[in-house]
C-alpha cells in the first residue's frame, strides 16, 4: 500500500467566532483545515487542523526543493507520497526532518500532526482495528467528558449556562477565556456563580487564558482567589513558554496546574514535565505532533506520575482521536467536549459523537471510527 495523495481543504463556518453574550453558546471556530490522505488501496484517512489552514495548505503542497537525503525545507506531501502509510513513526520523522528549516514548531508541526493522525486512521482501517488498539491498549471503553465553553460576562449568564450543561448530562464544566481576566473581582464572581449552580459534587475547570499576560506572582494571586471554589484545575495561567514561571506557580498553590495545548513534540513536553513541573499535561493532537507524539507523551507522563487530559476543541475528528489516546491510558480521567454550536464543530462526522450519561464512548469502528460527511465538507470548503 502506498500514499497517493495528501490534500488540505480550507473550511469556513458561516458564523464568526466571538465570545458569547448573556447565556448564549459559543459559535466555535470560523476556519478549519481538513487533511485527507489517500492510498492506492482505496483507504483514506482524515484529520482536522485548528491552525491557519491556508498556511498549512501551502506547507503541505509546497514542492520538493532538497536533494534526496538532504531534505530540510520540502513540502510535507512530497516527503510521504509513494511511501507505506503503515510506517507512521518513520514518516513522522521524515516530515519533521524534511521541514526543519521552516518548521520544528508552529504551522509545520501542526500540519505534520494532522497528516500523522490521518495515517493512524488509515492504519486502523487497514487492520480493521480502532486506533487505541494499534496504540497498544484499550484500557477504557468510555471517558467522562467535560463541557468546554467560554466564560459568560455576568454571574447570571454563568448560572444559566452551567445549569444548561448539567441538564444535558455533564458532570464537569470548563469555562475559559471570554470575559475572564478583564476585572479580577468579576472573575471571582463568575467562578463563584458557576460553583454555586453546580454544587460540590460536580467538577468546575477554569481556563484563564494566557492572552492576559501575568507574572508568576500575579498568577498565584489569581489562583488563590479561585481556590475557595475548588477548581479541578486551572489551565494556561501563564505564557506557554514560561516554564520557570509555571514551576513557581505549581509549587505555590494546591490547585492542579494544567498546560500543554500550545506545546509541541516530545522535547517540548519534556520541558513541561521536568522544568515547568505542571500537574496535568494537555496535548492537542493536532498541534503536538499527532498520535505518534501523543503516545510518547502518555508514556512520559506515566513515568512522571502526571495526568494527561488532551485538549480537543475543534471537531468530532479531534474528539475521536483524543478518545483513543485516553483509552490508551491506564489512568484516564476526562476528555474535553466542545459545546460550540457551529457546523465545523458539530457536523463534520456523519454520526456525531454524543454524550451518554456524562461520558463519551470510545469509537469502536476501524481507525478513528468517524466517517467524514463529504457533503458538509463541500458546503463549507473555500479552498
Amino acid at each position: 500500500m502506498k500514499i497517493t495523495n495528501v490534500e488540505v481543504f480550507v473550511l469556513k463556518s458561516p458564523g464568526l467566532y466571538r465570545s458569547p453574550e448573556g447565556d448564549e453558546e459559543a459559535v466555535g471556530p470560523t476556519y478549519m483545515g481538513l487533511v485527507r490522505v489517500s492510498t492506492d488501496a482505496g483507504i483514506t484517512g482524515y484529520s482536522d487542523m485548528e491552525t491557519s489552514a491556508p498556511v498549512a495548505k501551502a506547507a503541505v503542497e509546497a514542492p520538493r526543493w532538497s536533494e534526496p537525503g538532504m531534505e530540510c525545507f520540502d513540502g510535507l506531501a512530497s516527503l510521504v507520497l509513494g511511501e507505506n502509510p503503515l510506517e507512521v513513526e518513520r514518516l513522522w520523522y521524515k516530515m519533521y526532518r524534511g521541514s526543519i528549516y521552516y518548521g520544528r514548531r508552529g504551522v509545520a508541526i501542526q500540519a505534520i500532526s494532522a497528516i500523522d493522525i490521518a495515517l493512524w486512521d488509515i492504519c486502523g482501517k487497514f487492520y480493521d482495528q480502532p486506533v487505541c488498539v494499534l496504540l497498544g491498549a484499550r484500557w477504557q471503553e468510555r471517558i467522562r467528558a467535560y463541557a468546554s465553553t467560554l466564560f459568560r460576562p455576568t454571574p447570571e449568564g454563568m448560572r444559566v449556562a452551567t445549569r444548561r450543561y448539567l441538564d444535558a448530562g455533564f458532570s464537569a464544566v470548563k469555562f475559559g477565556w471570554g470575559a475572564f481576566g478583564e476585572d479580577p473581582r468579576r472573575d471571582v464572581q463568575l467562578v463563584a456563580a458557576a460553583r454555586k449552580e453546580m454544587g460540590e459534587r460536580n467538577d468546575l475547570l477554569v481556563d484563564t487564558g494566557w492572552f492576559v499576560e501575568r507574572t508568576p506572582k500575579q498568577a498565584i494571586e489569581v489562583i488563590r482567589s479561585l481556590e475557595p471554589y475548588h477548581p479541578f484545575f486551572v489551565e494556561e495561567i501563564l505564557h506557554p513558554e514560561d516554564y520557570d514561571g509555571y514551576r513557581k506557580v505549581a509549587a505555590a498553590v494546591s490547585t492542579p496546574i494544567a498546560s500543554g495545548e500550545q506545546e509541541a513534540t516530545e522535547w517540548g513536553f519534556r520541558e513541561l514535565i521536568e522544568r515547568a513541573q505542571v500537574d496535568i499535561l494537555q496535548p492537542d493532537l493536532t498541534r503536538c505532533g499527532g498520535l505518534t507524539v501523543g503516545r510518547k507523551i502518555v508514556h512520559m507522563a506515566e513515568r512522571a506520575n502526571l495526568l494527561v487530559i488532551p485538549h480537543s476543541w475543534s471537531s468530532d475528528l479531534l474528539t475521536a482521536a483524543s478518545l483513543h489516546l485516553n483509552a490508551f491510558q491506564r489512568r484516564a480521567v476526562l476528555v474535553e467536549f466542545n459545546t460550540a454550536s457551529g457546523p465545523l464543530s458539530r457536523a463534520l462526522g456523519k454520526e456525531p459523537i454524543r454524550l451518554e450519561d456524562g461520558y463519551l464512548r470510545v469509537p469502536a469502528g476501524p481507525g478513528l471510527g468517524v466517517e467524514v460527511n463529504d457533503l458538509v465538507v463541500e458546503k463549507y470548503r473555500i479552498a
